[in-house]
């Protein structure tokens, strides 16, 4: 399906890829903190939602 060229390339995209995201997050950290204070509740609240609509979907299927 693809050939080894492509596969080293993808490989050395991604490692790539994850330095650059990473240096960047290192560099606005501090911004992060400032202005995404309390982001991190949105997100549990996304997660148990999501899980909440599964287990409803799975009780009504049974």
């Amino acid at each position: 399906m693809f050939s080894t060229g492509q596969w080293i390339f993808a490989a050395i995209f991604a490692v790539a890829f994850i330095i650059i995201m990473l240096f960047s997050y290192r560099k606005d950290k501090n911004l992060h903190k400032k202005y995404y204070k309390g982001s991190l509740w949105i997100l549990i609240g996304f997660i148990v939602f999501i899980i909440l609509l599964l287990a409803i979907k799975t009780y009504i299927k049974h």
